[in-house]
Parts: C-alpha cells; sequence; structure tokens
C-alpha cells in the first residue's frame, strides 16, 4: 500500500543533513552522506560541471538498473492491455487498452530495480520517460508505471515491448517538467523547445551542416540551400539540409537526441569533459566521487547525487550525455557559476513545503520545495538497505 504525506512550512537549517534535519519518519534511513564537497569545474562549450564527492558511500550492489534489467531480459516493460501471462499472483485491474500515460512493468530478476524519473523508454506507441524516481520489488506483478510521452504525434507501433538506448535520458529541462510539473503539454512544450533549439543550433553552428563563406555563405548561397528553423531562414549546406529535414520529420526527443550527426556535436561536448571528469576522479583515492552540480552557460541548473560511486558510473554515461545536449541546444544570456556557488547549491536545504510519496518496505520519495529550488530524493526501504539512493536537485 502507498501513502502520501504532505509537509508544509518546514525550516531546516543544517546543511545536507537531509533526513537527519527533518523530523524523523518511523524508518528516516541513512543520508546519501553527512558532507557533500563540491570540486574544481570541469568545463566544454556551454556545460560546465562540479564533481561532487564525499567520505563514506554505500554498498549499492543489490540494485538493478532499467537498462541492465531491459538487456537481460529480467524486465519487460510494455502498452497497457498486453498482460497475457505476465500476472504472477493477485489479479488486477488495469485499463483495457495503451494509455499515453501509463505503461506496465514487470521485474522478472531477483534483485530491486531502480527507475529514474527522466529515462526514456522507445517503442509501443510512443517514445516515454519515466515520471518519477522509484524502486520496483524483485519478482514482481505489474506495475502502473506513471510516464510521459515524448513522442507528440505518433501512436503506433510494430512491438508492444518496450527498449532503452541505454546512452539516453531526458535533458533537464524535460524532467523539470516531468518530475516538478507533473504535466504532459509542459513535457510536450519542453520536448518540442529542445528539439528546435538542437536543430536550429545545428543548422547555424555544426561543421559540415552549417554555411560557411568558403562553402558558399555571404560570398555566394548558390552553393548552399536555406532551410527553416524556429521561424528563421537559416543558410546551410547541401548536406546539412537533409539532416535539417530529417531532425525537421520527427517530434521524437529520442530520435533527435540520437540522430548521429546530432551525437557528433553532443560528443564533442561530453568526451572531454568526460576525459576530464576520470582524470580527476583517480586522483582522489580516499574518497568517492557520488555526484555532479551542473551548470549552462554558467548558470547552475541542477545536480544530480547518489549513493555511491559505483551507481554514479552506471548513469553517468546517460547523464553525461543530456547534460551535453542541454548545453548544445542552450540559449539566452551567460551566467558565472563558480565553485563557490556549486556549494552553495549543494548545501542549501531549507525547505517551505515538502511531498512524501511511500511504499512501506520498498521505498519513500520526497519532494523537496525551497527557496529557488525544487529536490527529489529517493530513500530505500529495503530491510539493511535503508538509506537514501539517488537526489536530483533542480534550480527554479
Amino acid at each position: 500500500m502507498k501513502t502520501k504525506l504532505i509537509l508544509g512550512t518546514l525550516m531546516m537549517v543544517a546543511p545536507v543533513l537531509l533526513l537527519l534535519a527533518r523530523p524523523a519518519p518511523a524508518h528516516p534511513g541513512e543520508s546519501i552522506a553527512p558532507q557533500l564537497k563540491v570540486l574544481a569545474p570541469i568545463s566544454h562549450g556551454n556545460l560546465t560541471i562540479f564533481p561532487i564527492v564525499v567520505a563514506k558511500s554505500h554498498d549499492t550492489s543489490d540494485f538493478l538498473t532499467l537498462d541492465e534489467g531491459i538487456r537481460s531480459g529480467e524486465v519487460v516493460v510494455t502498452e497497457v492491455g498486453n498482460l497475457h501471462g505476465m500476472v504472477r499472483r493477485s489479479p488486477q485491474t488495469y485499463h483495457p487498452g495503451p494509455q499515453v500515460n501509463t505503461l506496465v512493468l514487470v521485474n522478472n530478476s531477483k534483485r530491486p530495480l531502480i527507475l529514474l524519473a527522466g529515462e526514456i523508454v522507445t517503442g509501443g506507441k510512443q517514445d516515454r520517460i519515466v515520471g518519477k524516481d522509484r524502486i520496483i520489488a524483485p519478482e514482481s506483478d505489474p506495475v502502473d508505471l506513471s510516464v510521459f510521452c515524448v513522442e507528440h504525434g505518433r501512436w503506433s507501433g510494430g512491438s508492444d515491448k518496450f527498449g532503452t538506448l541505454g546512452f539516453l535520458m531526458a535533458v533537464p529541462s524535460v524532467r523539470k517538467q516531468a518530475m516538478a510539473e507533473k504535466n504532459q503539454q509542459k513535457v510536450w512544450t519542453a520536448v518540442q523547445n529542445q528539439n528546435s533549439n538542437t536543430t536550429y543550433n545545428m543548422a547555424k553552428s555544426a561543421p559540415g551542416i552549417a554555411a560557411s563563406s568558403a562553402n558558399g555563405g555571404s560570398a555566394g548561397l548558390a552553393a548552399n540551400e536555406t532551410v527553416e528553423v524556429n521561424g528563421a531562414a537559416v543558410p546551410v549546406t547541401p548536406e546539412g539540409a537533409r539532416v535539417i529535414g530529417r531532425l525537421n520529420s520527427t517530434t521524437s526527443l529520442a530520435m533527435v537526441q540520437s540522430d548521429a550527426t546530432v551525437q557528433k556535436e553532443l560528443k564533442s561536448i561530453s568526451d572531454p569533459v568526460e576525459k576530464s571528469f576520470e582524470s580527476v576522479i583517480k586522483q582522489l583515492r580516499d574518497q568517492n566521487a557520488v555526484g555532479v552540480v551542473v551548470a549552462v552557460k554558467g548558470r547552475i541548473i541542477w545536480a544530480d547525487i547518489f549513493a555511491s560511486k559505483e551507481l554514479l558510473s552506471k548513469y553517468w554515461p546517460k547523464l553525461l550525455q543530456s547534460y551535453a545536449a542541454e548545453a548544445f541546444s542552450a540559449t539566452g544570456t551567460a551566467g558565472d557559476a563558480d565553485i563557490k556557488a556549486a556549494q552553495e547549491f549543494v548545501d542549501n536545504w531549507k525547505t517551505t513545503h515538502e511531498v512524501v510519496d511511500s511504499e512501506p518496505g520498498l521505498y519513500r520519495q520526497t519532494e523537496m520545495t525551497g527557496d529557488r529550488f525544487r529536490a527529489f530524493e529517493l530513500t530505500s526501504l529495503l530491510p539493511k538497505q535503508i538509506f537514501d539512493l539517488h537526489l536530483s536537485k533542480m534550480a527554479e
């Protein structure tokens, strides 16, 4: 049985002691860390990350990720209505046919499954993202999975089951609309903005796509073509016109992000950051890298923090890819985030409102609202594993 508790006007003053600083629940659990330390920034282009380290972490080896489960076949995600032979125990009632904001998941493994908000599942009638962090019990009956569509328009498909591309996760701006706003229309709007801005920046700056004086440009547009992106006519190379046409032809967040030409641009951002990140981590023999603070164009937008460096490493490729995609599509003016601002971001847990969503004995998710931030804390309540698994924090 799930329980939900709303806590209003809570004033927490101790930084980072997340669970201990609040009124203790029946199973308070152990916070991700008593102290989170932010390291010097790593930057490339519009993307800056600040590694987060702790002296002590937790054993998370028993937990299964969605990518691992789908890859092994032990986890099945399907449209509502395709439950034939999937129910183990008690009969359950589901909608008779596919629903935009509902999928069904079965965990056939003997390990608890972690789901993170923003994880993309592709296939079925349309691509979806997981709506919130949660844990699915081992050997579960079908679970009603709350999701959001990230492919407006398509409602057809040849496969009943969903997969993951392994390296894709929704960008922070889309995750925010799913997690904090819980609004399908706002998710669609965020996806449309992300796709449009990505396509526009590809047309304006990507090598081989954008026009230049060397291949036409202002010196002679006859060698180029003009495409319309975001209401603007942009000169591109002939190959660029084909690429932009392909990107404009889909509403799928996954298809745009996984396009080979887009991937090339994203990797030009993520690869140098990943190399520097790995170099920094190798030097930290007595500390655990468990997360990052993310800034785009010098403005702090997000933080992802995990219970262990091993858990971060499992999600790191897809998270970094999502941060790079957010940075590549960025618009607006630049800010000036530094290590002091990043440390203050992870130290500030003074909240005015909390909502607790719990499945006793399995997990608790706490949504926290504070001054210019929203945060979501996933806590395992499994026997001998009562500690925070994942914390995501977004700037408002």
